[in-house]
């Protein structure tokens, strides 16, 4: 079964993310350049948070930021992550679970605090089908 495979098997290792400390206006360019949809936030390899694009884009069209705002004050955290030894059916559940957070296409995949992979709801549907 499809669902039986481990997290690790499909995830994408080579993530795009930011640092805490830069601008908002910046991290957003990031995520538009990129067409990706969230950020995860890095400080030293450890995941601190994460931001979306739909969030921040939000946001910035509103003016809700001030001038020189930092990824730091408006990321959200905790994370909801997975781990590279969970199977795509623990993906799957824990995404439905936090749907709400607005956070359910992608999931940062953390080993011992430190970002190892990023899994999304495009990559599980890929391999199922």
């Amino acid at each position: 079964m499809m669902l039986s495979k481990k997290v690790k098997e499909i995830m994408t290792t080579d993530v795009i993310t930011t640092a805490p400390d830069v601008d908002v206006v910046c991290a957003f360019e990031k995520l538009m350049k990129n067409k990706i949809s969230s950020l995860p936030v890095v400080d030293d390899e450890n995941l601190v948070g994460i931001i979306t694009a739909t969030d921040v884009g939000h946001n910035l069209i509103l003016d809700k930021y001030e001038l020189g705002t930092n990824v730091e004050e408006i990321m959200i955290k905790p994370v909801v992550t997975v781990s590279p030894e969970d199977d795509l059916e623990a993906a799957i559940k824990i995404m439905k679970e936090n749907a709400n957070s607005g956070i359910l296409n992608q999931l940062p995949v953390v080993e011992d605090g430190k970002l190892v992979g990023i899994i999304s709801d495009g990559d599980i549907i890929q391999e199922i089908l």
